[in-house]
């Protein structure tokens, strides 16, 4: 996908665990670290190791890692957000933050956004949206005033599906046209990527009216959605495997759950969001056996993000885990 991931339930992504290490992974820092493997900071050398074991899904060893990591350089940004997001794919939400606090603190200003919308991303997790925004709020703020606007857009996409999925659909509604209007302000901005904000607005838009119970008003905006898909702009490839997923949950809150699983089952199938409705949607038609299955794939993701915030912990809770056991 196009920079679109933290902004519609189909693409959110965005932190994942092992972006945390990003800087340490650059083909920049992969070179140095070959042609001079003995000077690599030995507790950046733990925070890619635990990156690797997270996305094994390996969070206790991983976790280790990260601590062995801050004992050794107790400002390290890298660490102390690695242990954050391991944390809160643990359940342990209130030593997530902690570190996430401590990530915050130490973050240089060019990743202090990527921070704060992970400290956002944790309280997802507990669907606390006015406490995410105090985070992505701070974020959009740095954002606007560096005069990033499509990252400030997204901030702003990323709390509006937060609000959404949580249940305030005011609060998203506000939020996501926030994100349209600041994307929009990007200078010198192409027909092609108006057309993209404009699309992600009528997606959301379908969505907000779907959670309000007002189908038709859900359609029309469905209807606006695949007419921009339809004009072949260059980001059309990109985004319309998506679009089941948006029929899907129109259909899932509309009560039609056959036509939403048969939607979302041509949707993103690495997307734990996309498998957590799955799962829903069996379990509305009474099959217990396939929602439990679904229930368990949600944990082949070990993202750090609003997909996973929102499926991982209701996956959890229906298989009956322990929040320490993963």
């Amino acid at each position: 996908m196009s920079r679109f991931v933290p902004s519609l339930p189909f693409a959110f992504a965005a932190l994942l665990i092992s972006s945390v290490v990003s800087a340490a992974q650059s083909p920049a820092a992969q070179s140095s670290a070959a042609q001079t493997p003995q000077a690599q900071d030995p507790a950046m050398a733990l925070v890619k190791e635990a990156g690797a074991l997270n996305q094994e899904g390996k969070h206790a060893e991983a976790l280790a890692r990260y601590r062995q990591a801050i004992e050794m350089s107790p400002n390290l940004f890298e660490a102390h957000a690695g242990a954050g997001a391991t944390l809160d794919l643990m359940g342990e939400y209130k030593q997530a933050r902690q570190e996430l606090a401590k990530a915050i603190e130490d973050a240089p200003s060019k990743s202090r956004p990527r921070a704060l919308k992970m400290m956002a991303i944790s309280y997802a997790f507990t669907c606390q949206p006015r406490e995410s925004e105090k985070y992505e709020k701070q974020a959009f703020d740095q954002q606007m005033a560096e005069k990033d606007f499509y990252a400030a857009g997204e901030t702003a996409d990323e709390l509006a599906r937060i609000y959404l999925e949580c249940g305030n659909t005011n609060a998203a509604e506000k939020w996501y046209q926030t994100g349209h209007d600041t994307g929009l302000k990007k200078p010198n901005i192409t027909p092609a990527e108006k057309a993209l904000w404009d699309f992600r607005l009528e997606h959301a838009l379908a969505r907000i009216a779907a959670r309000r119970g007002r189908h038709a008003e859900a359609e029309k905006h469905v209807a606006a959605a695949q007419a921009l898909l339809d004009k072949g702009y260059d980001w059309r490839k990109q985004q319309a495997p998506y679009f089941p997923y948006l029929t899907g949950y129109v259909a899932f809150y509309a009560g039609d759950y056959k036509t939403a699983l048969a939607d979302f089952q041509k949707a993103n199938l690495h997307d734990p969001f996309i498998l957590n409705l799955i799962a829903q949607s069996y379990a509305k038609l009474g099959d217990k056996a396939q929602a439990m299955e679904y229930f368990r794939k949600v944990f082949e993701s070990n993202a750090h993000n609003p997909t996973n915030a929102f499926a991982r912990p209701l996956a959890r809770k229906m298989l009956g885990m322990n929040i320490t056991g993963q």
